[in-house]
């Protein structure tokens, strides 16, 4: 790396810190249950069926699941070969350098390490309204100047305007883009945000999300992952979804090995553990566990959108394992209404206060949701 690049990365990340002290140095039905009776099985649910959380179905890969029962064996031994074994092969799985990844406790800890790196008083945070929540618990301690724009009416998020204020603002900024949006599973257009990207200042630094990656097929979406050259860029992905890993925390970020380091300086030390290591080791050499996953997922949200055409109810074209769709009022009442029903679906996203996120489930649990709503139409309540 040159001398040149390397001041501008010092920049980048003094630019945003700097002023709070922070120095850089610092299928058919039967199909799918015969599949998962020779896997690990779907995780097991207790109580009213969970489509609110945008969780795999699937549960554990049966590779990942017998990687955790052999990993109770080093259990009382801190992980230091587990975590570079899945960090060097996470690098051969994405072609870039271990340098370049950071592994954290959920891809969570990765926005909440970011967030801490890059604090300081005034700094301006532009975030879509709505979006992924927890950047905004993450930021809460610090004095962050938050600056919401609404979704533009595509319901991607509105890049010009999230440009204007940051250009305005003459002063290094915080821009987060969750992309497949959540809570709306839409797309923001990837050349739009390759055009910001490249003119941007290295001061103005992008933490891009990515957990819904996998499940995303659109011509117009791809990875921000090729600005891994680029300091003021963070690729943030997570083993939650794609992977069924929600319960054992596992996610990485993609970025400049400078960047890499500067995040380091805010990660729990030994944040990973065995198990999880494990389960992200196996996941990635079991082959067929991402096919598999996507197709459940289009094969349940084919049986929620048909539904909702069949009942007129409005729903957001969705590049995620959930959908949003119109309720008809209040999105509290129905959700009373279907928890009544044994189900509990997505919580409020305010402003979208007439719309519901559901999470999907395995085709037979899409069923009965279907029937649950369809019985609340002949009540009135959709």
């Amino acid at each position: 790396m040159d001398r040149r690049r390397f001041l501008g990365t010092s920049a980048a990340w003094a630019g945003v810190a700097g002023a709070a002290g922070l120095g850089t140095a610092a299928l058919p039905e039967r199909g799918w249950a015969r599949s998962l009776e020779s896997a690990a099985g779907p995780a097991r649910q207790e109580g009213p069926l969970r489509l609110m959380y945008n969780e795999n179905p699937l549960g554990l890969s049966p590779r990942a699941w017998q990687a955790v029962i052999d990993a109770r064996g080093y259990a009382n031994l801190y992980p230091e070969e587990q975590h570079e074994k899945l960090v060097n092969l996470l690098a051969r799985r994405l072609g870039v350098k271990p340098a370049n990844l950071v592994v954290g406790n959920g891809s969570t800890e990765i926005l909440q390490m970011a967030i801490q790196a890059a604090a300081g008083p005034g700094v301006p945070l532009v975030l879509a309204d709505p979006t992924y929540e927890d950047i905004m618990v993450y930021q809460a301690p610090h004095a962050f100047e938050v600056i919401r724009v609404p979704l533009d009416a595509e319901m991607a998020h509105d890049l010009g305007k999230m440009r204007e204020i940051v250009d305005g603002a003459r002063r290094p900024a915080v821009v987060y883009v969750c992309n497949p949006n959540n809570p709306t599973g839409t797309i923001t257009p990837s050349r739009a945000i390759d055009q910001w990207i490249a003119e941007a200042p290295e001061t103005t630094l992008f933490l891009m999300d990515e957990a819904y990656y996998e499940y995303a097929d659109h011509p117009d979406y791809w990875s921000t992952m090729k600005f891994i050259d680029r300091p003021n860029v963070v690729t943030i992905r997570t083993f939650s979804k794609i992977f069924a890993m929600a319960g054992m925390r596992l996610g990485y970020a993609v970025t400049h090995e400078d960047t890499a380091a500067r995040l380091n300086q805010f990660i729990l030390t030994v944040s990973t553990n065995a198990f999880a290591l494990a389960a992200g080791i196996a996941s990635m050499e079991d082959t067929e566990l991402v096919p598999r996953s996507v197709a459940l997922n289009a094969e349940s949200k084919r049986i929620t959108e048909a539904t909702l055409d069949e009942l007129g109810l409005e729903h957001l074209p969705t590049q995620a394992n959930f959908l949003m769709h119109r309720v008809g009022g209040d999105v509290r009442p129905y959700n009373a209404a279907m928890l009544e029903q044994g189900i509990r679906v997505g919580r409020p996203f305010p402003p979208m206060d007439e719309w519901n996120r559901v999470s999907f489930g395995l085709p037979e649990h899409m069923e009965r949701w279907s029937e649950a709503v369809r019985g609340l139409r002949r009540r009135g309540v959709v």
